[in-house]
């Protein structure tokens, strides 16, 4: 007699089981990254305020400034000359100490900049040792708010349409492979090794300084229209030379990249099934050709983004423009920790924040990526 067999029934997943599933799994990789992008955002803050501080040898520094400015005070107050030699010394001492109490200088470094990290996490910004808004605050948000729009306007315009501009022109070159124009693209690629402020000085050179055409620097003329319209084409005046010494740097690489990206993609095998089956070449590109480059270029264009709030202190500093960028030249040079750390805060938050959602643009822009590292299971 045959012995029978029992088969295990396999488990029926319902379609609510497995939204189930896919909402744990997606909690549980957002709580996962969230935790390290914390971490690293905590770790790149900490790192931050140990640069600007040389490690706590600005602390040093300042206490010097401390004493020197206060030994000066003292010996040219003329109220204070009938004092005896160990009477000023003793005075010196105690104003020293209680400016620097005052600053905080009395504690340790290692103590003081946990103290820093904290105000940082919690986006208290504080105030500017040196450097002040035209209003004379020294709010550092406030300093931060007022360079802000001049950075927007230079690099935030500039480089998304020169992002857009580039795109489809690579699209275009990429249908003509081979071709003068491929090879002349291919040939001012190099071009863009060059940064863009050693383009800036000779653009200066040429149409400021020779051609006496555009103006050397600045965002409007001095002093600034009164009418709107003036205004706008004041600004745009000056706006000229650093936009173009941006296109110098940037159009030739960006166009040879992504034009090379889309020969890549347009040489695949469902590329040429599709133009078998008579679609048009747009239909193609768009379909086939564009839709998988869809999340490189949008991780491109969403630092793009991220890149103009820190603005190009060089760039900034050789065209005089009033932005983020040459504000933390200037604060790095007077050693004005606040003003840096402040503006390296909201670019950690930027760039964690655009990180983590990259993830889920991703995957509504893509199919064939999934949120987390497991797959759906029937």
């Amino acid at each position: 007699m045959a012995e029978s067999t029992l088969e295990t029934p396999l488990p029926v997943v319902t379609p609510k089981k497995a939204h189930e599933s896919t909402l744990i799994r997606v909690a549980k990789y957002m709580a996962v990254r969230l935790i390290t992008m914390a971490f690293t955002v905590v770790i790149g803050l900490y790192l931050t305020i140990l640069i600007a501080n040389m490690g706590g040898y600005v602390d040093q520094i300042r206490r010097g400034e401390i004493r020197e400015n206060t030994q000066q005070q003292v010996m040219n107050d003329p109220a204070l000359r009938s004092l005896s030699a160990s009477q000023r010394v003793k005075l010196i001492e105690d104003r020293v100490i209680s400016e620097e109490k005052r600053l905080g200088l009395d504690k340790p470094f290692a103590i003081r900049s946990f103290a820093f990290l904290k105000d940082a996490i919690t986006l208290n910004l504080g105030f500017a040792e040196f450097l002040n808004a035209d209003n004379g605050s020294r709010q550092v948000k406030i300093i931060v708010l007022e360079r802000l729009p001049s950075t927007l306007i230079l690099f935030g315009a500039t480089n998304i349409i020169l992002f857009f501009a580039t795109l489809f022109a690579a699209l275009s070159l990429s249908r003509q492979y081979g071709s003068l124009l491929d090879r002349f693209v291919i040939a001012t690629s190099p071009m863009s090794a060059a940064p863009g402020w050693f383009y800036g000085i000779f653009l200066i050179v040429i149409f400021a300084a020779y051609l006496h055409v555009l103006p050397f620097g600045g965002m409007v003329d001095v002093p600034p229209p009164d009418n709107k319209v003036d205004y706008a084409l004041s600004m745009l005046k000056h706006l000229t030379l650093p936009a173009l010494a941006l296109a110098l740097n940037q159009v030739a690489f960006a166009i040879y990249n992504n034009r090379t990206f889309f020969l890549i993609y347009s040489s695949e095998d469902y590329v040429e099934m599709a133009k078998a089956k008579g679609l048009t070449a747009r239909d193609v590109e768009r379909k086939y050709i564009l839709r998988p480059t869809l999340p490189t270029n949008i991780t491109n264009f969403a630092f793009l983004l991220i890149g103009v709030w820190g603005g190009a202190p060089i760039f900034e500093g050789v065209f005089n423009w009033p932005g983020l960028g040459r504000t933390q030249l200037i604060a790095a040079g007077l050693f004005d920790t606040p003003v840096i750390v402040g503006t390296t805060v909201i670019f950690a938050y930027l760039l964690a924040i655009t990180v983590f959602l990259l993830d889920f643009v991703y995957a509504l822009v893509d199919p064939r990526v999934k949120i987390g590292n497991e797959s759906a299971k029937s």
